[in-house]
């Protein structure tokens, strides 16, 4: 990277992602959908029934079980929706019987389905019918432009809509103001979403549609940004400011929310993914999201399966709607109790114990510590399994506080988890240990956006304490690595990449912390054994053993024979969930 590309970088990095959350922006939008109240219903509904009869046997693939010693098989056997034989191929010919059906995949490899550990199902199918001008697709604000220009004008008053813009990671102006996007269109209200989802980006015709001048006093806590001589400049800064246009948009009132959450689905199934962990249910609808889950499960849309985690600014919600610990099925139940500490280290928002490279600023508590205790204690002693965001060095000493109570006050096995878990001290890696609770890592910090952490946000020695996944291994931790879909996209094979090579996206050849690079078993483990340990779900995926349900994906390669940097090109070629192909 060169200094002028690197300086470009360092000077926008606070208005990077922090954890795809945008709650209450995301839920004000909800708000507007046109859904009937059966859709929503949290109660438990029939699921379509098993349509597959028969036995089938695979065979000559490289077949990695993830049990207990990482063992390897030359066959196994699907009955229904559950594996019935694991082991040499005559073992598993005698156990299926002679009327199985026998599909040779010689030169493959078979792997247990991939477990997402944290991603948000709803809110990526809420914004995925806005279009991707993320950095995934476009590396500068002239080419977000440019395909803004290219896009046909919506019929019948609809808006133009983006999502994903991210100035830490295009080149570029650091917003896109009215003076940029009117270039697009005049006429036509455009609104952007930054990848944060705590900004938006408007041109004037949606300035216009909302009424907003400059004499437009500013809302407490989420200003309109403005030029110079006080006209709106189309940034819109926080919940507020974004509701008082976004909302405006008639598009969001019929749009098929659960046909976009069937595309998620399907899009992550076309991964090798099995089974989402949604890590902060309740986001768009409160105790409607578990509602909109059984829907899905009802109608047969449901390519993965769910676990998830449910969010704490809802609970009287769900306590209301008597959601319990476990409560749901193979395919859809809850698992967690979900609380979000601090903001994003990138965004400036994690709490940290000591300010940011060349500021003033610690970042931010989301919660009080001695609150996060009490959400903790009170949660954990209900049965749950505490969830805890924490980012910021401070938010984890503060969340290791809090799951300690959590340990004290409820049953033994919780697995309380810390979500991206990002900057850890050798100290708090001990207590972790001790309180025998476990880390998600977004490990995606390091590739994404290593090189902001390492110039402009902390510093070298710091950027290198970020996703200590080795050393977790080393203190008998077990850990995940996961996408936070939509903040990087889900792809357990770039997540086993990243965790493997630590090398940055854009400056491939320097690794972030070589010490902390972990073998291709750990990290295949991280979504696979481990996840579905994380997830309370050990019992029923995870690995490839008889009784285990039949979650299964098929590689064209093993992804412990090929060097490190070409993890990313392994093809998916079929993925299996409950007996029956997926993908």
């Amino acid at each position: 990277m060169t200094a002028l590309a690197r300086h470009h970088l360092h000077k926008r990095a606070g208005s990077a992602p922090s954890c795809g959350c945008g709650g209450p922006v995301l839920s004000g939008i909800a708000a507007q959908l046109e859904l009937d109240a059966d859709l929503l219903d949290p109660t438990p509904r029939p699921r379509p029934p098993q349509t597959r009869t028969g036995t089938i046997v695979s065979r000559g693939a490289t077949m990695l079980t993830i049990d207990e010693h990482f063992s390897e098989a030359e066959a196994i056997a699907i009955r229904g929706s559950h594996i019935v034989a694991v082991g040499s191929e005559a073992e598993v010919r005698e156990v299926a019987g002679d009327d199985a059906e026998v599909i040779d995949r010689t030169g493959a490899t078979i792997l247990p389905g991939f477990i997402e550990p944290h991603a948000h199902l709803l809110p990526t199918a809420l914004l995925d019918s806005w279009e991707d001008v993320g950095p995934f697709r476009f590396d500068t604000v002239d080419e977000v432009v440019a395909h803004l220009c290219s896009l046909d004008t919506p019929a019948d008053g609809g808006w133009i809509t983006g999502r994903q813009f991210d100035p830490s990671l295009q080149a570029g102006p650091d917003e896109l103001t009215t003076d940029l996007l009117d270039t697009v269109s005049t006429t036509t209200p455009i609104v952007i979403m930054n990848a944060s989802g705590h900004f938006a980006y408007v041109n004037s015709a949606a300035l216009e549609a909302a009424g907003i001048t400059a004499d437009t006093p500013d809302i407490d806590g989420s200003p309109y940004g403005r030029f110079t001589d006080g006209t709106p400049n189309g940034v819109l800064k926080g919940q507020g400011s974004m509701m008082s246009v976004l909302t405006l948009n008639p598009g969001i009132r019929t749009l098929d929310i659960i046909g976009l959450a069937r595309r998620v689905g399907e899009r992550a199934a076309a991964a090798g993914v099995t089974t989402i962990c949604d890590q902060g249910t309740g986001f768009l609808l409160g105790a409607g999201d578990v509602g909109l889950f059984e829907t899905l499960a009802a109608e047969g849309a449901l390519s993965t399966r769910l676990r998830y985690s449910l969010s704490d600014n809802h609970g009287d919600a769900f306590d209301l709607a008597g959601v319990v610990p476990g409560a749901g099925d193979e395919l859809v139940r809850a698992t967690g109790w979900k609380i979000v500490a601090d903001g994003s280290n990138q965004g400036r928002t994690g709490f940290h114990r000591d300010p940011y490279l060349g500021t003033d600023d610690r970042g931010i508590a989301y919660v009080e510590p001695d609150v996060l205790i009490e959400k903790a204690r009170l949660r954990a002693s209900r049965g749950w399994q505490v969830v805890i965001h924490a980012n910021g060095d401070q938010a984890i000493d503060n969340t290791l506080a809090a799951l300690s109570a959590a340990v004290d006050a409820g049953e033994p096995d919780r697995r309380h988890r810390i979500e991206h878990c990002s900057i850890l001290h050798d100290e708090q890696i001990a207590e972790i240990a001790r309180l025998g609770v476990s880390p998600s890592f977004l490990i995606g910090h390091v590739y994404f956006w290593g090189q902001a952490f390492r110039d402009d946000i902390f510093g070298l020695a710091k950027a290198e304490m970020l996703d200590r996944t080795a050393s977790c291994s080393a203190a008998g931790i077990r850990w995940t690595v996961h996408s936070d879909e939509m903040v990087t996209p889900m792809g357990p094979l770039r997540l086993i990449h990243n965790a493997v090579t630590r090398s940055l996206w854009r400056e491939p050849d320097f690794v972030l912390n070589p010490a902390e690079r972990v073998d291709v078993e750990a990290a295949i483990r991280s979504v696979t054994s481990d996840a579905a340990w994380q997830c309370h779900s050990d019992h029923e995926i995870g690995s490839l053993e008889p009784g285990k349900l039949a979650d299964f994906v098929i590689l064209d390669r093993d992804p412990r024979q090929v060097d490190p940097a070409d993890l990313l090109d392994i093809e998916v070629l079929e993925t299996w969930m409950d007996g029956e192909r997926r993908f």
